[in-house]
């Protein structure tokens, strides 16, 4: 179920990317791979079918994916939250600095945010789109929780 909300979350992305026209910028491509990674970690606990100590490493790692994703979307929540004059200078898209610069460096540049990440450019029951992944990253992030916290009979030890 976790890695089709999170299939159907990414298809919603590309479906604002490539239809509805919206580039998305660093700190989006970051939240992508972050419900890339949760959806992964569910399909392989699903695929794995764990009991036990299994159940709570998988959810510990849905957290680890989801938690990393809301903080990404916390940081540009804060970009966008900026005055005008505070916000960061544009920079090159996320192709161009995959073409010339290393990975680590994309990636530095990727988490500090542009005057891209700035940008609300839709917003939905008053949310911005890194509000929503907020959302999102939330739950799962208590589904997590909720898979490692909860109480196991002893049998499901010995099976995980």
């Amino acid at each position: 179920m976790v890695f089709l909300v999170c299939a159907g979350l990414l298809a919603v992305a590309f479906y604002m990317e490539h239809v509805m026209g919206l580039e998305p910028c660093p700190l989006c491509w970051l939240q992508r791979f972050g419900f890339m990674g949760a959806g992964l970690v569910s399909l392989l606990a699903f695929l794995h079918g764990p009991r036990g100590f299994g159940n709570r490493v998988y959810g510990l790692l849905l957290i680890v994916a989801a938690g990393a994703g809301l903080a990404v979307a916390g940081r540009q929540l804060w970009l966008q939250s900026l005055p005008a004059d505070q916000v960061p200078a544009c920079g090159p898209s996320v192709d161009y600095m995959l073409e010339v610069l290393p990975w680590f460096e994309v990636l530095q540049t990727a988490l500090k945010g542009t005057g891209d990440c700035a940008e609300v450019v839709w917003r939905f029951l008053g949310l911005s789109i890194p509000g929503w992944t907020a959302v999102f990253f939330s739950l799962l992030i208590v589904l997590g929780l909720f898979v490692m916290l909860r109480r196991y009979s002893p049998r499901d030890w010995l099976q995980s």
